[in-house]
């Protein structure tokens, strides 16, 4: 069974920086795509960033740009580097791993279709 912490969050103002990171108890192997998703109240939860163990990564188009996805594989752990922050990009935010290769946006617009989820960390922006 793998768990996912996530952590990292925190309260920035709107033009400042924060880096995410996720760490997976378990095997995380070369077939798993990782992920970011975020969902702020009242609203659907969403896709950030897709990234595989070769690094291929696709952004969601609000954030392209202003984030960057990596992963380490020899210690299983995701990262998101967040930059030019804005108020809209407050939300928790969730990291999911899922056995498959993510190509394109499919599994970037499919949050639940992931094998599993951690248990998010709180991003808040204020203007």
């Amino acid at each position: 069974q793998v768990q996912l912490v996530e952590s990292g969050g925190g309260s920035v103002q709107a033009g400042g920086s924060l880096r995410l990171s996720c760490a997976a108890s378990g095997y995380i192997g070369s077939g798993y795509c990782m992920a970011w998703f975020r969902q702020a109240p009242g609203k659907e939860r969403e896709g950030v960033a897709v990234i595989n163990s070769d690094g291929y990564a696709q952004y969601a188009g609000a954030v392209k740009g202003r984030f960057t996805v990596s992963r380490d594989n020899a210690k299983y752990t995701l990262y998101l580097q967040m930059n030019s922050l804005k108020p809209e990009d407050t939300a928790m935010y969730y990291c999911a791993a899922i056995a498959a290769y993510c190509n394109g946006v499919y599994f970037l617009n499919r949050p639940y279709a992931f094998d599993y989820s951690g248990q998010g960390t709180q991003v808040t922006v204020s203007s």
